[in-house]
């Protein structure tokens, strides 16, 4: 037996939320059986816990789009009983049982090894959303921007993703700029590297104009709609944004006008169907490129009883940094 959040969507279509029992017999089909550690708390399950975005399809569920644990049991040649690993995305959390329990079972092909230099609570302090910012990174490096190329902004800045974002393009020497519309979070920027703070509304508000003043020579963007189309105006030539959220809305109302008189690129960043290849790059960066000191900053702990709250928390925008949910405590 172990210890699950269970949600069930009700007849009105509220959903609620208890601790139960499960055995390893309702557990999904897959050839690796995970004894969890550590999950953690991203928008999407925010999304999840309240019902939203029609990802999950059978009710009652387990959330949880990320955990990180010891194999407990495997048919997989790749791995064996006792490996620590780790899983982001595949949809798992969604349209399959999650990490919001004491144990998971999924397909060894989804996981990753624990690479070395970090342990299994800080490799859920990265999670997707550090996962997402490296491979952000990588994009933009890429793309031909390097540390030289000029200043890199990162919106939605105090986010998971753009917590992340920052320390590690200030840990790869970047000059980093984050936007944030919480006043309250300047000095916890600050602290990740970010060498000047830009408020939200300076670059939400649509202006009309397919190109400004170049300014930015590449962005990580986890905001889209508005955000993203103004900052495609104020890039430099041969400039390019990872676009990597959504929280600002799906449209975007721009111009060919940047990619043709400016040579810009605007880079789509899919963590959920990465290849595990290019998993396995990223995650072996982040082991070495992230400054741990930086991640401890980021991270609030927390339990399964209380993610329910902390779902509405992170979409209303007021959950900081990073949650790591230890799932041992029920």
């Amino acid at each position: 037996m172990f210890k699950a959040l269970q949600s069930t969507r009700n007849a009105d279509k509220s959903v609620t939320h208890e601790i139960v029992s499960l055995e390893d017999s309702q557990l999904p089909e897959g050839d690796v059986t995970v004894d969890v550690a550590w999950s953690t708390l991203n928008y999407k399950d925010g999304l999840v816990l309240n019902g939203l975005g029609g990802l999950v399809r059978e009710w009652p569920h387990v959330s949880g789009v990320d955990f990180a644990g010891t194999v407990a049991e495997s048919s997989n040649p790749a791995f064996k009983a006792g490996d620590p690993v780790i899983l982001t995305g595949w949809r798992v959390g969604e349209i399959r049982w999650g990490g919001h329990a004491q144990r998971a079972r999924v397909k060894g092909e989804w996981l990753v090894p624990l690479p070395d230099g970090i342990d299994l609570r800080q490799s859920m302090a990265v999670g997707t959303a550090g996962l997402t910012a490296m491979l952000g990174l990588m994009a933009l490096e890429k793309a031909g921007i390097n540390k030289d190329s000029g200043p890199i902004l990162v919106t939605g800045a105090a986010g998971g993703v753009g917590s992340i974002a920052c320390a590690l393009l200030a840990a790869n020497g970047y000059e980093v700029e984050g936007s944030t519309g919480r006043a309250d979070t300047h000095g916890y920027l600050t602290g990740l590297g970010v060498g000047k703070i830009i408020d939200r509304g300076d670059i939400d508000t649509p202006t009309g104009k397919p190109l400004e003043k170049e300014y930015w020579a590449g962005c990580i963007d986890a905001v889209g709609g508005s955000t993203l189309a103004n900052v495609l105006a104020r890039l430099r030539h041969g400039g390019a944004v990872a676009a990597i959220g959504l929280a600002g809305g799906a449209g975007l109302d721009t111009t060919v006008i940047p990619f043709l008189l400016r040579g810009v690129s605007l880079l789509g960043i899919d963590s959920v169907m990465c290849p595990i290849e290019q998993r396995k790059e990223a995650w072996a960066r982040l082991a070495k490129e992230l400054p741990q000191d930086k991640l401890a900053d980021t991270i609030v702990e927390t339990t399964l009883q209380e993610l329910p709250e902390l779902g509405k928390a992170i979409l209303a925008g007021q959950v900081r940094g990073r949650v790591v949910v230890d799932v041992s405590s029920v």
